[in-house]
């Protein structure tokens, strides 16, 4: 059996290298690879097709051709996005996929210019829980599958759907299950660690990642129960990155218990339900989506969810990582701010711009928010 640093070094080559990834894969497979622009898109469609979906959540770049295209106030992801994509970092992609789950996701869709790379967006129901939305979903889906098709140049049938749903549904429940393991082992498995787990299921064949993380599962779960003496936090957001960020939580000694972040457990929450054709199907798993700041709820389950996790989890606190200009995470956040206060949880907000140099700022705040917890 492999040692946990090696499972997590070869998750961070597919992580730090998604070119030859994606070229590799190429090499052994035949097929091509399919971007996915964050943060909800159907995979399954693109697993189906026997291409590779690669997740395009941007990235530490330097932005420069994309000020031309998006306004500086559009988040850092979308910038990175652009920027890589003017950059020809996409140049190896079949094709590249892209929801309209804000506006500028909308606006990525008009402005792409790779013409050999073609875009294909489609939109999710904001009224999601109508039973007009799954039946609009669904052809949405339809209309991906039939432009995977043309760039694949292969058929994707509904029995390659259904068995790449089980494919899909198995990883989520190994990714639930890792992410209780982390929150348990939060010596052996750093924060930035931790990320990197779910970050490299991003760049990897959705069997190959679940064999990794089952193992990695099954290494953490036989080691005794850890007793953390420092602060524990739940951490929420769209993402935690760059690196630097995490590494500042762990030089505070400040544990993760558990996570609600659009690019770590909000991927795993929702199984695609059973029963029925394939793309209803993926369009019922985001009816059932729930505490998401971008799928739309009129009572905001993630408010209570948040306080039901410090309680689940034995977390000290909640941090809200806020991304830079994330007009939804915004609006989540005197909601959630409210509700903590009410229930006597300590809360910080901190800034996440993927560009950012310095943490030092950040180290202060935390430094103080770790104090703070441990003085109750």
């Amino acid at each position: 059996m492999s040692s946990i640093q090696t499972i997590l070094a070869q998750m961070a080559e597919a992580v730090s290298n998604p070119a030859s990834t994606v070229s590799n894969y190429r090499e052994r497979t035949g097929k091509g690879a399919v971007g996915c622009i964050a943060p909800y898109t159907p995979e399954e469609l693109v697993h189906a097709a026997g291409m590779l979906p690669v997740g395009l959540w941007g990235g530490q770049v330097e932005l420069n051709k994309v000020r031309a295209t998006l306004p500086p106030f559009a988040c850092s992801i979308m910038q990175s996005v652009k920027e890589l994509e003017l950059n020809g970092a996409y140049d190896g992609l079949t094709a590249v996929l892209c929801p309209s789950a804000c506006d500028t996701l909308k606006a990525i869709g008009q402005k792409w210019t790779r013409k050999d790379v073609p875009m294909i967006p489609f939109v999710h129901p904001h009224n999601r829980q109508l039973p007009a939305a799954r039946v609009f979903l669904a052809k949405e889906y339809l209309s991906v599958k039939k432009r995977l098709e043309q760039a694949a140049g292969t058929a994707i049938s509904d029995e390659a759907i259904q068995a790449s749903i089980a494919v899909y549904n198995e990883h989520r429940a190994a990714m639930r299950a890792f992410a209780d393991a982390a929150g348990a082992h939060p010596g052996q498995i750093s924060p930035k660690a931790r990320h990197l787990v779910f970050k490299s299921a991003f760049f990897m064949r959705k069997e190959e990642h679940t064999a990794l993380v089952r193992e990695l599962n099954s290494l953490l779960n036989a080691l005794p129960e850890e007793s953390w003496k420092g602060p524990r936090v739940i951490l929420s957001g769209i993402l935690a990155e760059p690196d630097c960020v995490l590494d500042t939580f762990a030089d505070l000694g400040i544990a993760i218990a558990a996570d609600d972040l659009a690019q770590e457990s909000r991927q795993s929450r929702v199984d695609v339900p059973d029963g029925g054709d394939p793309l209803e199907r993926l369009a019922a798993q985001w009816q059932a989506m729930y505490g998401c700041s971008l799928a739309y709820e009129h009572q905001k389950s993630r408010v209570p969810m948040l306080a039901e996790m410090c309680q689940r989890y034995h977390a000290d606190g909640v941090v809200v990582a806020m991304m830079k200009f994330c007009d939804p995470e915004e609006f989540d956040y005197p909601m959630i701010k409210q509700a903590m206060e009410a229930a006597g949880i300590p809360l910080l907000q901190i800034e996440i711009d993927q560009q950012a140099q310095s943490v030092e700022q950040l180290r202060t705040r935390l430094q103080s928010f770790a104090e703070i917890l441990q003085a109750r």
